[in-house]
């Protein structure tokens, strides 16, 4: 076990719960259980009876041996979901750290899974030795007390390096808690999803993803329903179509941030290693990108106006859910490789040293991209440079961020604390990193502005062309032969060329949406002079207009994708699946354009409908999302250092959940 192992992100644990376990019908979505304030021990369901002061003198003589501290609880039942879920919510919920292990058992559907923090001093074998030899063979026999005693002296027991002890049974009550005097409360029904409202708004991953260690246990064999054995659990449901739509959707946006932040992963290995020692992980990551690709492209075909029928839904849900499956277990694969290769921990001088280095070039570049940003403003309008109108200031955020976790980091690594560095390394890296694509996509919208405007003279004068061909096939029609599309299609051009001119005299405009304006007035002429035209003269025609819509498309698609990428922690599906098939349609014009111009022309006008549709619903979820005008607007996230940050929903920058030790923390 490393130190540097990371824990999987609680927004990538969720999707990968709901990719495994249907639902049950009729259970409710309740809070994971608080622990009780009164000690180590929490009974929903009067389990322990009379023997709990045995098993506080147990749990009490782990701690003062090992400085182990063993939380145990009994409920009723998990919900019908998975114990290993379950379990983990709730250590999430509490807190639990490094030198902190939960058990918890339900009574009633005859299932426990215990969590301890990936980083701690259990291996997954100890702990898979300590149920096998300790828990179970209690648990079997309905020694509820037994189970947790046995916990307790097995985990002093392999911590000394001593055999994991057997534990004396005394069999107690099959179901504790049956009836009115023992009924779960409805806090007992937790559902995994829970865990979305304190901590799925940062979205993010990397290679470094890791579960907590531990394990749902159902052990084998056990007599029918009320005999001693330790029987199975009940068969869930199958889950409902909506269930499943859900739990999609869920997995798409925890792989979408699987992907981002693990391709984020790369550069920072790329950059400190080379090409040659990542392209394993680089070949994981596009792996990864391409069957993500498909999942986000059922997802589309899902979403179009062309219903499918509930097999084919059903079907194509569920293809959506394995190949999300399958990103994350590619990607989990290298996560060992990686931890190895970046080994944050072993290098914390010479990582912060290097981030210091990033930090300061992009400190240099904010003055310039702030100047590229007011002569923007000055010499268009205002929807001209929208896309990137707070960029900078977010940059600036960013850059804020990055200090104090820099500064904390220079104080740990000086204190000999290399582990606690790691995590604030890695997040000053995240935070420099957006920083920087935030600034880099400044400068890409003012060249794309430049480049629109020195094609938008060529454009207008093309569809000038169009336009006196369009009336002189209109002059050419035989009488009785219906002219009004050809004569709405020369209005709509005449007027969208006198708007764009007056735009232009008038010194101030946005020459992007100019020239997209007169590119779709100029494609509208095209179909209707196809018939007419040469075939040789429309593929020329096609050809110039592509140039334009792919211009136009790749730098709706930039905007879009930039945004999602520093925002991901409240964009949901919807937003994602545009910019997928905006980018998959970008891709396919690319594709075609030397051979079919006016195939390509479509995919390209497509693409640039989509990117901009993916920003409209990107940029709602996060008005609509928490408290997008604070800090840490999340219930349950925490400020990161006190650095004050307001007016930015940031995304993907983690601290203290991708090293171990703390729960996730940090800005959506």
């Amino acid at each position: 076990m490393t130190r540097t192992a990371a824990r999987a992100l609680l927004a990538v644990l969720v999707a990968a719960w709901w990719l495994l376990v249907p639902a049950v019908p009729g259970a409710r979505a309740d809070d994971p259980v608080t622990l009780s304030r009164e000690g180590q021990i929490t009974d929903r369901v009067g389990a322990l009876g009379d023997r709990r002061p045995e098993v506080v003198r147990a749990l009490d003589a782990l701690y003062d041996a090992r400085r182990v501290q063993l939380f145990v609880v009994y409920v009723r039942d998990f919900s019908g979901r998975p114990a290993q879920g379950w379990a983990d919510a709730t250590a999430e919920r509490n807190g639990l750290g490094r030198d902190d292990v939960l058990l918890a058992v339900a009574t009633h559907d005859r299932q426990y899974g215990y969590s301890a923090d990936p980083d701690s001093r259990f291996t997954q074998a100890q702990l898979d030795d300590v149920a096998r030899t300790a828990v179970e063979p209690a648990l079997r026999q309905n020694d509820w007390a037994g189970a947790a005693i046995g916990a307790a002296n097995g985990y002093s027991a392999v911590l000394a390096g001593q055999p994991v002890p057997t534990p004396v049974i005394t069999p107690g009550p099959a179901d504790p808690g049956t009836g009115p005097a023992g009924s779960t409360s409805a806090s007992d029904l937790v559902l995994p999803v829970v865990l979305v409202g304190g901590a799925g708004a940062v979205a993010a991953y990397a290679f470094t993803r890791r579960r907590r260690k531990g394990g749902p246990r159902t052990a084998p064999g056990g007599a029918p329903p009320g005999g001693q054995g330790w029987g199975p659990p009940k068969a869930p449901a199958q889950p409902t179509l909506e269930e499943l739509d859900g739990r999609a959707r869920q997995a798409l946006v925890a792989t979408d941030d699987a992907v981002r932040t693990s391709t984020e992963e790369l550069g920072f290995a790329t950059a400190q290693f080379g090409d040659e020692a990542a392209e394993p992980f680089t070949a994981a990551v596009r792996y990864a990108e391409g069957e993500l690709t498909a999942a986000f492209r059922l997802r589309q075909q899902l979403d179009d106006a062309f219903p499918e029928d509930d097999a084919t839904r059903r079907s194509m849900l569920e293809e959506i859910l394995k190949r999300c499956a399958d990103v994350n277990a590619r990607l989990d694969a290298e996560s060992a490789d990686f931890d190895r290769l970046r080994a944050l921990e072993g290098n914390a001088p010479q990582a912060l040293a290097a981030v210091e280095a990033a930090f300061r070039e992009q400190t240099g570049r904010v003055g310039t991209a702030e100047a590229a940003l007011t002569a923007m403003r000055a010499r268009y309008t205002e929807s001209a440079a929208a896309p990137v109108s707070g960029d900078v200031e977010q940059a600036k955020d960013r850059l804020v961020f990055a200090t104090s976790t820099v500064n904390r980091a220079r104080q740990h690594i000086d204190a000999g604390e290399n582990g606690a560095a790691a995590v604030q390394i890695r997040a000053a890296e995240g935070a420099v990193d957006q920083a920087a694509r935030l600034i880099e996509a400044v400068d890409r919208r003012a060249k794309e502005l430049a480049e629109a405007v020195g094609g938008l003279p060529g454009a207008l004068a093309e569809t000038e062309a169009d336009l006196a061909d369009a009336r002189g096939l209109l002059q050419g029609t035989a009488e009785g032969v219906s002219t009004a599309d050809l004569r709405g299609r020369i209005g709509r051009a005449e007027s969208v060329l006198a708007d764009v001119r007056a735009a232009v005299d008038s010194g101030r405009y946005d020459p992007i949406d100019a020239l997209r304006r007169v590119e779709q007035a100029d494609s509208a002429l095209d179909e209707a002079l196809a018939g007419a035209r040469e075939r040789e003269s429309g593929t020329r025609r096609a050809r110039a207009l592509l140039d334009q819509a792919l211009l136009t498309a790749r730098s709706a698609i930039g905007a879009a994708g930039d945004y999602v990428t520093t925002h991901r922690g409240a964009v949901g599906a919807e937003a994602r699946t545009r910019l997928a098939e905006a980018q998959r349609r970008l891709d396919r014009a690319a594709g075609l354009g030397e051979g079919d111009p006016q195939a390509a022309l479509a995919e390209a006008q497509q693409a640039d409908a989509l990117a901009r549709r993916a920003q409209e619903l990107a940029e709602r979820d996060v008005r609509t999302y928490g408290n997008p005008d604070g800090f840490g607007g999340a219930p349950g996230t925490e400020g990161a250092g006190g650095s004050g940050l307001g007016g930015a929903v940031l995304g993907g920058i983690i601290l203290g959940g991708l090293f171990g030790g703390g729960r996730e923390q940090g800005l959506v």
